[in-house]
């Protein structure tokens, strides 16, 4: 890999308004630090991008040297180091206008959700988002982007209506269904090696309240709780939305004192419609068991972040993931011999996320994303200990996934693909035709791989 220069580093900060920052300079560290705090990255020079500006005299200058660029937002998405070139950085190009008549968001760069959350609320609208409001909106739609309403509403990035892209070339084009339509094609769930992002127009739909939250099973209730929850997910029409979590909890302060230390099931709804008929729906849950805490109600749509109460505060992780092609009482039973509260497991969560209904459909002019024919998301993630990252979680997740193999989808989908580290998760991150019609349009675009993407290039990130 082509190494920075003295040179290329003085004609960066001769032509970025932003901060340009070598291994040694102050800030350098904290400019690369994302969410993930166990990966540390470790480029020849960092670059703040304060505007599109910015984007495009970086690009030209690596295009004339070969060097290598990657982009970093929240880090959400990056599980695997990157090494050497330039990491440019894009949260302080923030800020959301709404167009109201249009439902279309205008979104900057290193835009969280949940500052869109907020500058749509107003009007009624609501975007399409993921679990946690803290995640870098372009990064997660870029791969797809599966949230607490999508089986009503299709993944996030069927809601993208435009692009403003950066190209190796150092030329900004707009992406969209007219304009550089492949290009958009690709954004849409194709993830990255396409070019840096600048910002996104997105679609909004009017929401302002739903019924939704979390339940809570103590572990002698899990196996009972969890069998309901799996042939009630078989009959729900596509308002209504769940997933599910076997929680191993630390006897921690901030870990509220019903479920402090314990291993725990959390059911998860989100339902768009009438509260009565989304709390009818939920009934056979409430059913299944006494519950330690039921936070299942009506609530503003502002609030759906809490549905699933994703940590927000930057820690070392560790994940898997991966798709399932059904889910029957087989499953269930097999899920819970080798991930039940009875096993001493180093995993924090191992979720189910029941898929279907609007994510099974693309949209009209066709996209990128992969995963359509999932019934469900499996993810599990390890306790927060580096120590354990290198081999025993990944020992203990092969484990559980040799017993869970026959129901695993050959298909997943990319944002769950936690960094290609599965043999085959690369190619399985989308359907064969669509892996190499990506293959074309990033040689199109970026014929000398200025943007390295992929499980021997080191991931872009959201």
């Amino acid at each position: 890999m082509k190494n920075v220069t003295d040179a290329l580093i003085d004609r960066l900060r001769g032509e970025v308004a932003g901060p340009v920052l070598a291994p040694g300079d102050k800030g350098y560290d904290e400019e690369l630090s994302g969410f993930n705090l166990a990966v540390t990255h470790t480029p020849d020079v960092v670059v703040g991008l304060m505007s599109e500006a910015d984007a495009v005299a970086v690009v030209r200058a690596a295009a004339e040297t070969g060097t290598p660029v990657r982009v970093l937002a929240t880090g959400h998405g990056i599980p695997n180091p990157m090494r050497g070139g330039i990491v440019v950085t894009t949260r302080r190009m923030t800020g959301v206008t709404v167009d109201a008549e249009e439902q279309v968001a205008h979104i900057a760069a290193g835009t969280q959700w949940a500052e869109v959350i907020a500058a749509a609320a107003p009007y009624g609208l609501a975007p399409i988002t993921g679990a946690s409001d803290a995640v870098g909106c372009i990064g997660y739609t870029l791969g797809g982007g599966l949230g607490p309403l999508a089986r009503t509403y299709g993944f996030s990035s069927d809601w993208a209506r435009e692009f403003r892209v950066v190209t190796a070339a150092g030329e900004v084009v707009t992406a969209n269904e007219t304009e550089h339509p492949d290009l958009f094609w690709a954004l849409r769930g194709g993830k990255g090696g396409f070019g840096i992002v600048t910002a996104m127009d997105f679609g909004l739909v009017e929401l302002r309240t739903l019924y939704g939250g979390s339940v809570f099973f103590d572990a002698e209730h899990i196996a009972s709780a969890l069998t309901t929850w799996a042939e009630w997910t078989n009959a729900l029409p596509e308002s209504a939305n769940s997933s599910v979590v076997i929680l191993r909890l630390p006897p921690l302060e901030f870990i509220p004192e019903p479920l402090r230390g314990k291993t725990v099931l959390s059911v998860r709804f989100a339902y768009v419609g009438d509260a009565a008929d989304g709390k009818r729906l939920f009934q056979p849950i409430r059913d299944a068991a006494p519950a330690l805490i039921d936070a299942v109600g009506e609530m503003p749509a502002t609030d759906i972040a809490l549905i699933h109460n994703d940590p927000k505060d930057p820690t070392p992780s560790w994940d898997r993931g991966l798709m399932l092609a059904e889910l029957d009482a087989e499953f269930i039973a097999t899920f819970l011999d080798v991930a039940g509260p009875e096993q001493q497991l180093p995993l924090v969560a191992v979720e189910l996320r029941h898929l279907g209904g609007a994510t099974e459909r693309d949209v009209p002019e066709g996209s990128a994303v992969g995963g359509r024919s999932g019934a469900c998301t499996l993810t599990l993630i390890g306790v927060p200990d580096p120590s354990l990252f290198e081999k025993v979680l990944p020992a203990t997740v092969d484990g559980i996934l040799g017993r869970l193999e026959p129901w695993v989808s050959e298909e997943t989908t990319v944002n769950f693909a936690g960094g290609f580290a599965l043999p085959g998760s690369y190619e399985k991150s989308w359907p064969a035709d669509t892996f190499a019609r990506l293959a074309d349009v990033r040689s199109t675009y970026d014929p000398d791989t200025l943007f390295p993407f992929g499980p021997r290039q080191e991931n872009s990130g959201s």
